[in-house]
């Protein structure tokens, strides 16, 4: 729902009073990534503790729960479109920015952080003094810098430094003209890296990711605080009445980013059917047509045991789960890592490789495997494949480690706790 830009408050001293809060996300669908998942969760858990928010997003748009206003401030949301060069239309070129973001897209860039922030200073600057605190969702766009010098009290999260996402994806291109697109697409990070620097409160979800993010931006890690994500236990939680498939492997990997390891698991995959003829992998995602993770499939001959679902609701997913016997998540990299989050709070026994903040999220309660390692991948999974009674251990205390450490309510009180001290 739509909402008009609240009018501001005057401040009160009390530290017990609600706040107003005004979160900002460049693109902000929980179906586009963890970014997503952050808003809606986070935002609903903050209305749960008495708080006012509102989400200032570009397109697509946020779920969110029916107590957060949405402030929209539309792109040209290049992603949706069926043809991006014809996608300019006459009132477009009234707009340096549409022009910009436009011109970005068809050469190979990614300037929706940059074009957001542009929108941001232009149409809302002033009104967002009206709020306690704005919390920006990593847009690092220069917009911020604006809203640090008017005083506006600001906190930015930064999930992970995109730094790892371009240099995975360097490392598994060896096609010079590939390459060129892949350091084209990440330009924004030029913007982001200075914009960080910069800011006084940074907020991350995992210690790994803290010490990346110093190292990669150059930031002193004490100037980074770490609140951990939740996963909502409530929506993945066990399904009652639903029997595992014992040759059910799941995963939530999207199928095309070498971050997230998709060609470490299909050879671990091909592997596996040699000793369980009758195993199944699905994925949660789809992959190009034309893409590595196709290649890798055809190449190893297990096109008919593997099912890619997309767009379904997250209870399909949690059913899926429930049939599962196996979660898998194969990443190079996690900032924090709620796949597996998920997959263990619905009970399922998870093998989980070490990359990034993996093993702050798994702890003892998975299977932790080095990552990029084929062969350790499909030792583990076949392991737990021999072993049902580990399996159910297994699963078990998944979803009690993720209960007592990771709740949204946890995130949202030390959010807030951050607010309060930003503002005072």
């Amino acid at each position: 729902m739509a909402v008009a830009l609240r009018e501001a408050i005057d401040p009160l001293s009390e530290q017990d009073r609600s706040l107003r809060i005004a979160f900002l996300g460049y693109r902000s669908n929980p179906y586009s990534g963890g970014q997503g998942i952050y808003i809606k969760y986070l935002t609903r858990a903050l209305v749960d503790l008495g708080h006012e928010v509102d989400v200032i997003s570009g397109e697509p748009y946020p779920d969110l729960d029916e107590r957060v206003g949405l402030i929209r401030l539309p792109g040209l949301n290049m992603f949706a479109v069926d043809n991006q060069f014809t996608a300019l239309r006459r009132h477009h070129l009234r707009s340096a920015t549409d022009l910009i973001e436009w011109g970005s897209k068809i050469t190979g860039g990614f300037a929706e952080p940059y074009t957001f922030g542009r929108r941001l200073k232009r149409d809302l600057l002033e009104a967002l003094r009206g709020y306690d605190v704005v919390h920006d969702n990593q847009s690092l766009c220069w917009a911020l810098l604006d809203l640090q010098s008017a005083g506006i009290p600001l906190v930015s999260t930064i999930h992970h430094p995109i730094t790892w996402d371009r240099d995975i994806a360097l490392a598994h291109e060896q096609r010079w003209h590939y390459r060129l697109l892949i350091r084209r697409w990440h330009h924004f990070l030029r913007m982001q890296i200075q914009v960080a620097q910069r800011l006084k409160h940074i907020v991350t979800v995992s210690e790994r990711s803290r010490r990346d993010i110093a190292r990669a931006f150059a930031i002193p890690e004490e100037r980074i605080d770490v609140i951990y994500n939740g996963i909502d236990t409530q929506t993945f939680a066990p399904v009652g009445g639903v029997a595992r498939n014992p040759c059910q492997l799941i995963t939530t990997a999207s199928a095309d980013q070498p971050l997230k390891g998709t060609q470490h698991l299909i050879p671990a995959f091909a592997q596996l059917r040699r000793s369980f003829p009758d195993l199944r992998l699905t994925f949660i995602g789809r992959p190009k047509e034309d893409g590595v993770t196709a290649g890798l499939i055809e190449r190893h001959g297990v096109e008919d045991a593997i099912d890619f679902v997309h767009g379904i609701s997250t209870c399909d997913i949690v059913e899926l789960y429930a049939r599962a016997t196996v979660a898998v998540v194969p990443s190079e990299y996690e900032g924090f890592g709620l796949p597996a989050g998920e997959a263990m709070a619905c009970g399922v026994p998870v093998v989980s490789t070490d990359g990034g903040a993996l093993p702050e999220v798994v702890g003892d309660a998975g299977v932790i495997v080095p990552a990029g390692n084929p062969p350790a991948l499909a030792k583990a999974i076949a392991d737990l494949l021999r072993h049902p009674e580990r399996q159910e251990t297994l699963g078990r205390a998944g979803r009690e480690h993720i209960v007592r450490h990771f709740s949204w309510r946890d995130t949202a009180e030390g959010l807030i706790n951050l607010y309060r001290a930003v503002r005072a």
